[in-house]
């Protein structure tokens, strides 16, 4: 098993429920890590995990309009980190950056782990080192 992530994922989405976040796209930070089953075989793409595919995902959910919370992002990329036979656990996050002056961000984190994955493997592969 081994793990690879998207980290501090930049993008504009119109999301929010304040009335001040209902009139233009706000900053909205992606991060998620995944554990991978197995172990990559080579040094070609097509036989490994192209995570470019969270990127896509992504896009394509900020895509559909306006989304109310940061909870239906995190679902939705949760879903699709999910259904990939690929892999074993996934941590989503996503942060609001620029709603609160006295705050860094807000934000929401969700995790799934499959039934037959080692949370202690999981764990460590999700721990950055440094």
């Amino acid at each position: 098993m081994y793990a690879l992530f998207l980290t501090d994922h930049e993008v504009r989405a119109r999301i929010g429920v304040h009335d001040f976040e209902q009139t233009a796209p706000q900053r909205l930070m992606v991060n998620v890590s995944l554990a991978i089953r197995g172990t990559p075989e080579g040094d070609d793409l097509a036989d490994t995990t192209d995570y470019d595919f969270l990127r896509r995902t992504t896009a394509a959910i900020i895509e559909q309009g306006h989304i109310g919370l940061q909870e239906t992002i995190c679902t939705k990329l949760l879903d699709a980190c999910r259904a990939r036979p690929d892999v074993a656990a996934a941590l989503v996050s996503t942060e609001k950056p620029d709603v609160y002056p006295d705050a860094r961000a807000v934000g929401c984190r969700m995790f799934w782990l499959a039934d037959e994955a080692d949370m202690a493997t999981v764990t460590l592969l999700f721990t950055r080192a440094g």
